[in-house]
């Protein structure tokens, strides 16, 4: 038996996701004979290392000591998405009187009914990353705490497992901040914010990253008042700055303050108040508030593992040390996903496991440098990214040049009232080779993989230009950049040279 674990609130979708990633009457198997992989932690990385690898006939263990699905199905990727749908819903229905529908007065979200629903959708899709469904794959589940005890040795609730290769999959956890007082005050991180029952009515968010932003939209849509708190003189501070700007002027007009530039220095208790002091360019302000959302940094779970025991060097703040290959500094041993990885997104750590799988069972030598990685936060409008910015490609020794095409000269995106946004590629210098690109649109996440797939092909915008898009779409602007690109060959000589020709063909 297992121990329990229980989430609040306790209602029947809550202990219908209980019974499936950490069932309470789960027995664990015995281990025999030697496993060709031990995998520790059973988020995404973990699940993806051990379904792939006892696919192709390997003997696999499978260890997880808390929720299996990790963070991505319990306190991130799934509950989040589906309070950003229930967000976007309602912004629909307040806005659309711009689009000739009149909606009655005074509507008005209900959160409870919101969090709800959210607990029932993550519920029914728990299954997929049960226990039950993993041991029908063939893999030994064993929930409990995993820990080395040998060189090719794992424990795991008194047991002990075998193991020709090990993949540490234990993902990241919120960060503790050094603020004076917040711990004692009481704070929400994304693990604690979906138990949420209630609105709160005035939240501070601290942290202007993917997380923060995402939560302060959907909040301050949600009819919180919501100041969001950034060191940087703009939110999601790693984006291009452009595009930044073009979200945070969305949030604004969404109803959230900004204090940017600003430091939080002090939370404290009165009574019911959380108390926020916030410094900026040498003024204090006092914030009252009903909660505080931490929305900034992860810290990788590398506690209780006995690292040290085996030889697998790593950093509290960075997380396990890998090389292209994802070994360890332990040659038995490999790492996947947020433990070890600086781009801590569910896909990152899918395809990151396959280069396992094909390194530890196979003698492979896929490398992780290799991948082109995307990414989207999910604000409205989303801001999706993939490859360099132009920063990153000068320090590569790389010369750039931009193309954008402005949403406002896209008709679909005028006629559906969302052209606050722009398609941005960089290609290099003299070629039409593309090197990144970053989308700002209402669905940018679905439209950044267009890109994406053509850098991996090895495709330019010379053959985006020449791909046919129906019309009217958003993707047409992908295709409209690959037209920009075109005008550029059109050079004075060239131009010559043609009106030469059609003067002589007259």
């Amino acid at each position: 038996m297992t121990s329990p674990i229980e989430l609040a609130p306790a209602d029947q979708y809550n202990r219908s996701l209980v019974s499936h990633v950490h069932p309470p009457d789960w027995e664990n198997p015995r281990p025999s004979g030697r496993y060709n992989l031990v995998v520790i932690g059973a988020g995404t990385a973990g699940l993806v290392t051990a379904a792939g690898a006892a696919g192709l006939g390997a003997k696999v263990a499978l260890i997880e000591r808390s929720l299996m699905g990790g963070d991505c199905l319990n306190v991130g990727c799934v509950p989040s998405k589906a309070l950003i749908s229930s967000a976007r819903s309602f912004a629909a229905v307040r806005d659309a009187q711009e689009l000739g529908v009149n909606v009655p007065a005074g509507a008005t979200v209900d959160f409870p009914a919101v969090m709800e629903r959210m607990r029932r959708l993550r519920a029914g899709i728990s299954p997929h990353d049960s226990a039950a469904r993993f041991r029908d794959l063939g893999i030994d589940v064993f929930l409990g705490e995993g820990r080395f005890s040998g060189n090719d040795t794992v424990e795991v609730a008194g047991q002990t497992l075998r193991f020709k290769r090990a993949v540490l999959c234990t993902g990241a956890k919120a960060a503790q901040l050094p603020i004076p007082g917040l711990a004692e005050a009481g704070y929400l991180t994304n693990e604690t914010v979906f138990s949420l029952t209630e609105l709160p009515q005035r939240l501070a968010v601290i942290g202007g990253g993917p997380i923060g932003s995402e939560m302060a939209q959907a909040f301050a849509r949600f009819g919180a008042q919501v100041t969001q708190i950034e060191i940087a003189d703009h939110i999601l501070s790693r984006e291009d700055s452009d595009a930044a700007e073009r979200v945070q002027q969305a949030m604004r007009e969404d109803g959230v303050q900004f204090r940017l530039q600003s430091r939080t220095t002090k939370v404290a208790s009165d009574g019911a108040d959380k108390v926020v002091t916030i410094e900026s360019q040498g003024q204090t302000e006092e914030l009252r508030v009903d909660e505080v959302l931490v929305g900034i940094g992860r810290a990788p779970n590398v506690a209780g593992l006995n690292l040290e025991a085996v030889g697998v060097e790593y950093d509290e703040r960075t997380g396990v040390q890998v090389d292209d290959r994802l070994r360890t500094t332990n040659p038995r041993i490999f790492a996947a996903g947020d433990i070890c990885s600086r781009y801590k997104f569910t896909h990152a750590a899918d395809f990151m496991a396959r280069i396992v799988i094909q390194n530890a069972l196979f003698f492979g030598r896929a490398k992780l440098s290799a991948l082109t990685i995307p990414w989207c936060t999910y604000t409205s409008p989303e801001l999706a990214h993939v490859g360099l910015h132009p920063a990153e490609a000068e320090q590569a020794g790389i010369q750039v040049e931009t193309f954008q095409q402005e949403l406002t000269g896209v008709d679909r995106a005028i006629l559906e009232g969302a052209d606050q946004g722009f398609v941005k590629v960089h290609v290099r210098q003299g070629t039409d080779k593309i090197v990144g690109a970053t989308i700002v649109a209402e669905n940018a996440g679905d439209l950044i993989s267009e890109i994406t797939l053509a850098m991996t092909s090895g495709l330019g915008l010379k053959q985006i230009a020449s791909t046919i898009h129906p019309y009217p779409t958003q993707a047409d602007a992908i295709r409209k950049v690959g037209d920009l690109y075109n005008r550029t060959r059109l050079t004075p000589r060239v131009k010559s040279l043609f009106e030469k020709w059609l003067a002589w063909t007259r």
